[in-house]
């Protein structure tokens, strides 16, 4: 199983399963009577939790000797509660070699998932009609495009695993590309690179080794945050682009550099999120709001797959969400195609690229 699953699994009847993980941190702690445990953050290509492990554990002595970073097999009975997963009779060993192989790659429904959201990134990029545009989105993408592949979106509450943060980026995508022709007045290409680069100072902020589970901490990214960060990287790229074959095209480029730095500027939409101005164009409120939404709709998810029902169809609060979830409401299944309303033209030709 991956942590995914058992997450989505388990109850607070036990469940017998055995996964993967990489060992994250350990934290020495002791109960208010005394009692040593240790608490392992373990992670693997689709989230991670944390385990206890109590100094009356058959394999205790041998755990206090793991390293982090050391690649896991778990097996044993798992129970979910409001605390998290708690295991019963569980055991560890260390991986051989193939099996550190495989779980490297990840498995294979979010490999699957993210290969195919890369293509929808790099298909948007490959549209784009301002040559300016696309060519500082091509050269980001030629000299970062592996490092991005490992990336989270964030270090916890969203799309925080190795990844996210290609997942992320993908549904803004198609978010924007859906929302264009329902508000004709937005300019498409300077909305797709400003999703393309409003989150590129997290390639320094929460990246993942290539060999790794574990977000890196670097100075750049915790000195400088992601936004300083990805203003600087659009300047640099912007600075290495040949202008000077462009200077007769309108809008000109200084506009339309200052307009991408203002996506980046103010992509949290306050002061008090970290954001150095506010949206002042259109394009900056539909980054904005899509960049909530998805991250939203990521821990609305998150909720229902980590949280325990308080009651029928009531679930208990899940961080950062301010209250618990209820069940949703079922969709009634749709008539045949044939027979539903028909979408209009421009607005099939622009969702599905006809």
């Amino acid at each position: 199983m991956t942590i995914s699953d058992l997450l989505q699994s388990t109850s607070e009847a036990p469940l017998e399963a055995s996964f993967m993980a990489q060992l994250q941190s350990v934290r020495e702690r002791e109960t208010k009577g005394g009692k040593p445990y240790c608490e392992w953050l373990i992670a693997d290509a689709t989230g991670g939790i944390t385990l206890k492990l109590w100094n009356n554990h058959p394999q205790w002595d041998a755990a206090l000797e793991v390293d982090p970073e050391t690649f896991l097999h778990f097996h044993g009975d798992w129970t979910k509660n409001q605390y998290g997963i708690e295991g019963k009779g569980w055991r560890f060993r260390f991986l051989n070699d193939d099996e550190k192989s495989n779980f490297l790659a990840g498995d294979p429904v979010t490999r699957a998932k993210q290969d195919h959201d890369w293509q929808v990134i790099t298909e948007a990029l490959d549209d784009l009609a301002d040559p300016r545009l696309k060519a500082i989105c091509a050269e980001f993408i030629t000299q970062f495009g592996e490092r991005f592949k490992r990336t989270a979106a964030a270090k916890k509450n969203h799309h925080a695993r190795r990844g996210g943060l290609v997942e992320h980026v993908a549904q803004m995508m198609r978010s924007a590309l859906a929302l264009h022709p329902v508000y004709p007045e937005l300019n498409r290409d300077l909305l797709i690179a400003g999703i393309l680069f409003h989150d590129c100072g997290k390639l320094w902020e929460n990246t993942y080794p290539e060999s790794g589970f574990n977000q890196l901490q670097t100075l750049h990214g915790e000195m400088m945050g992601h936004i300083p960060l990805g203003l600087e990287l659009v300047n640099k790229f912007w600075r290495e682009l040949p202008l000077a074959q462009w200077s007769n095209l309108e809008p000109n480029s200084e506009h339309v550099r200052l307009h991408l730095l203002h996506l980046v500027a103010s992509h949290h939409g306050t002061h008090e999120f970290g954001s150095p101005t506010l949206p002042r164009t259109p394009e900056a409120h539909t980054l904005h709001y899509i960049d909530n939404l998805d991250a939203k709709m990521e821990m609305v998810r998150d909720s229902y797959k980590n949280s325990n029902e308080s009651a029928p169809g009531i679930y208990e609060r899940q961080f950062p969400l301010p209250t618990g979830m209820v069940t949703p409401l079922p969709s009634i299944p749709r008539e045949d195609a044939s027979e539903a309303k028909e979408t209009p033209p421009a607005v099939s030709d622009e969702l599905f690229g006809s």
